[in-house]
């Protein structure tokens, strides 16, 4: 498995779960606290090895935003092997990097966790074909052999099937690299939008991209999740890390002042780049990823109820979560849309 297709890895499994472990971002030194100030800790758990898709968190650290707002966080850099849906339950972390899936797999699974706070607007799952092969819409797609992964086809997959009328038979294993699509000029593969086009793009491709959530796919990535006990017992903790995070968020998303930031991702995580964090940002904030909908006038990290019930009932729909669910039960509106980081 390639570079780039190490880093693409997560996408398959972030869709329901996530990964974990080890690195820290230290706290930067000289930030202005007041000496007397005792930092609240907090720790939270990324989904994947480190990258441009998490940067808000690393630049709240490297500008010393959290300390700002009087917190010690210690960032976990995900990784293949851990589980951060796993880690959170078992009391070992106390917020981790989620997706909607997660928050309804709670409710069903009747588990006291929660969902607080949505930095992507957007699911960045997408798929994508060459330029002029003919492909032009989801519509053109319909028959034609895809190239999809295990999580993808109890997620997204079921979307596209009952939206455009796809059919299984058209599933072909996701190797989880650019290979058999550069192979094949007629290729429909899915990916991530910030990972496969940019390593198509290096090898020579010309990609097509169709954002799946542009399509109806209302699914809110990069979610905050949190124990239902940490939300009662230390509410302002909670929100002093929101706010912090959705200001290195607002920093990130401009793509200046960062450098720092995007030392640590590339020290954590040696594959990144200058050039792939570069790509990631502007096809982010291209698409509206972090900024877009709600956010728009809400702020970073905005949810609604309508969303979140919309989201259900898409997926209900089409037979992955059963009638009859609480869906408020699967998150808070408690600490977000406060307009932070809104002029």
């Amino acid at each position: 498995m390639g570079t780039t297709n190490r880093t693409r890895y997560r996408v398959e499994r972030r869709a329901l779960l996530g990964g974990a472990a080890g690195f820290v971002l230290a706290a930067v030194p000289g930030a202005r606290v007041p000496v007397a100030q005792s930092l609240d800790k907090v720790s939270f758990q990324t989904n994947w090895r480190a990258q441009a898709e998490h940067g808000g968190y690393y630049q709240a650290v490297a500008a010393g935003i959290y300390r700002r707002h009087g917190l010690d966080v210690e960032v976990r850099m995900g990784g293949p092997q851990q589980n951060p849906a796993q880690l959170l339950l078992a009391g070992r972390v106390d917020m981790i990097m989620s997706n909607g899936f997660q928050a309804l797999n709670y409710v069903r699974e009747n588990l006291p966790f929660m969902t607080i706070g949505a930095i992507m607007q957007k699911d960045p799952q997408i798929l994508m074909t060459h330029e002029g092969n003919g492909i032009n819409s989801f519509e053109d797609m319909r028959g034609r052999p895809i190239l999809i992964g295990a999580s993808g086809r109890v997620t997204f997959w079921p979307f596209l099937r009952r939206r455009f009328g796809f059919a299984d038979e058209q599933i072909r294993p996701y190797t989880f690299n650019v290979g058999p699509f550069m192979a094949d000029r007629n290729a429909i593969q899915q990916g991530f939008l910030s990972s496969e086009p940019y390593a198509a793009i290096e090898a020579g491709a010309r990609p097509k991209v169709f954002l799946i959530a542009d399509a109806g796919y209302n699914n809110y990535n990069t979610t905050i999740d949190i124990s239902r006990r940490m939300v009662e017992q230390k509410r302002d903790v909670v929100q002093r890390f929101v706010n912090a995070t959705i200001e290195g968020w607002t920093q990130y998303m401009t793509g200046q002042g960062i450098e720092e930031a995007n030392a640590q991702i590339k020290r954590d995580n040696p594959e990144m780049t200058d050039a792939k964090i570069a790509y990631a940002i502007r096809v982010m904030n291209e698409n509206g990823i972090v900024r877009s909908g709600e956010a728009l006038s809400l702020g970073i990290g905005a949810m609604t109820d309508a969303r979140w019930q919309s989201f259900y009932e898409t997926m209900r729909d089409v037979g992955l979560y059963p009638p009859g669910m609480d869906v408020k039960r699967a998150y808070s509106l408690d600490f977000v849309n406060k307009r932070v980081g809104l002029a």
